[in-house]
């Protein structure tokens, strides 16, 4: 009688790029250049959000603005996306079942660290035209100096148009920066520690330096400023109140490593779940309980506000959807959400063999590895987190070995280092499942983040393995 084969009981986490053939590994590459391209061109909320619906409409969704006003209803199949105020945006795929037996979510933030021009921003100091910033989002402030800027964002005139603003992206556009001290009179700075180092308020950007030739004028670099300014958007100083100015860093994604299997990018977090996530949901043909992906803004800033996820945006779109499939009442809108099920779609740390000591090793994520499962997030004593429940683990489990996706588990980093947040605890507020999972990340909040394109590639699978059930 043949001795019975020794089960394998432990689990092995396994390198992606390990498995690939041929045809993968193409796969892989291919959607790290749509991810590059997309990176490198969006790198605002509201440049995103546009990007997806020019994208989505040739998909065939349908902003549901001009379904209400056409009078239309929506079926099964039929595909619409709500546009919140240009940023944050609901996209829906209606299924086959009733609308209570609840949806599959993708839920991530489009938002990213930054610097924001102020409202009043333009001075002038020893013939040096200035921009004034607030920082927006966790930075590390000394990471932001004397590196190449570009400005992104709008400006709403009295009248209400709105100008667009991109500078600093074209070879031919100019860019900004923050100046730093010298190495030669820096012995105080150095000697500050790095919160320090480099404070808010000195977060000014240079602009300019050429006076206009006026003997009358006191501020002659700002009036240069001004008038070139007036020259190309037509606006006055006036209007910089109702801006919305973002300043960012300046170029294009990029390959990283000489095998170039990662990329280095702007806005990484969390726009990297964002996109992997709206492709699962244009790549979807059909799908039994109704599948949304949302995209939310200030999640960097505790998700508050108009296009945040504790806005009521989410809840009373879902309300429009199911009153246009003729389903809707409150107690069924109740019902929907709480046996609702979603990915809370977030970045996690990446080990660093660089900083190996703020990391437990067995409970990091690892570059190559695949989607990175949080059951929570939190800090300390798990303040402040989500903590998902292990039914519905299990069920992810057996979701993504089905569907053949590198995976793995993590924390962000020991128990008493820090900890961080995402959406997940608002939608668990509904009594829905949710859990934390993305991509991880090395820089994480640093103008320029690193990931892994194998780990891009896993986590769209890990997201259409969810949504396609």
């Amino acid at each position: 009688m043949e001795k019975e084969a020794k089960k394998d009981l432990t689990k092995k986490y396994e390198n992606a790029w390990e498995k690939y053939n041929k045809s993968q590994l193409g796969e892989v590459f291919e959607l790290g250049d749509r991810y590059k391209d997309f990176m490198s061109s969006c790198k605002t909320e509201r440049e995103c959000v546009s990007e997806f619906i020019k994208i989505a409409e040739t998909k065939g969704y349908k902003n549901i603005e001009d379904v209400i006003k056409n009078g239309e209803t929506l079926k099964a199949g039929d595909k619409v996306y709500a546009n919140n105020m240009g940023k944050t945006l609901a996209m829906f795929m209606i299924g086959k079942e009733k609308f209570e037996s609840g949806m599959k979510i993708l839920g991530a933030h489009v938002d990213s660290p930054r610097l924001d021009l102020k409202q009043n921003p333009l001075y002038e100091d020893t013939d040096l035209a200035m921009f004034e910033t607030h920082y927006y989002g966790g930075i590390k402030k000394y990471q932001w100096v004397t590196l190449p800027l570009a400005i992104h964002g709008v400006i709403v005139k009295k009248d209400g148009t709105v100008v667009d603003v991109v500078v600093g992206e074209d070879d031919n556009d100019p860019v900004f920066g923050v100046s730093d001290l010298l190495i030669h009179l820096s012995a105080d700075q150095l000697q500050k520690k790095l919160s320090v180092g480099v404070e808010g308020e000195d977060l000014n950007i240079l602009v300019g330096s050429i006076p206009v030739k006026d003997k009358d004028e006191k501020a002659k670099v700002k009036a240069n400023i001004l008038n070139i300014l007036n020259e190309k958007y037509d606006i006055t100083e006036e209007d910089f109140v109702s801006a919305e100015l973002e300043v960012v860093p300046a170029g294009k994604a990029r390959d990283y490593g000489f095998d170039k299997s990662m990329i280095m990018a702007y806005g990484h977090d969390d726009r990297i779940c964002s996109y992997t996530s709206f492709e699962a949901m244009i790549d979807l043909k059909e799908c039994d309980k109704t599948c949304v992906t949302l995209l939310v803004d200030k999640e960097e800033v505790g998700s508050i506000g108009a296009t945040g996820m504790q806005s009521k945006f989410f809840e009373n779109t879902v309300a429009e959807v199911m009153n246009l499939c003729g389903d809707y009442s409150e107690l069924k809108l109740r019902r929907t959400l709480t046996n609702s099920k979603m990915l809370s779609s977030d970045v996690s740390a990446a080990f660093d063999p660089n900083y190996p000591l703020v990391m437990e090793k067995k409970n990091a994520a690892y570059f190559g590895k695949g989607i990175v499962f949080n059951k929570y997030t939190g800090a300390r004593g798990k303040s402040g987190c989500n903590d998902a429940n292990p039914e519905f683990i299990a069920e992810i489990r057996g979701l993504l070995d089905k569907h053949g996706v590198s995976w793995q588990t993590a924390e962000l980093g020991k128990v008493d280092q820090g900890g961080g947040g995402t959406i997940a605890y608002i939608l668990a507020q509904y009594d829905m499942e949710v859990i934390d999972c993305g991509v991880a990340l090395l820089n994480m909040h640093a103008p320029f983040e690193i990931a892994s394109k194998a780990d891009i590639y896993e986590t769209k699978k890990g997201y259409s393995a969810f949504l396609i059930g």
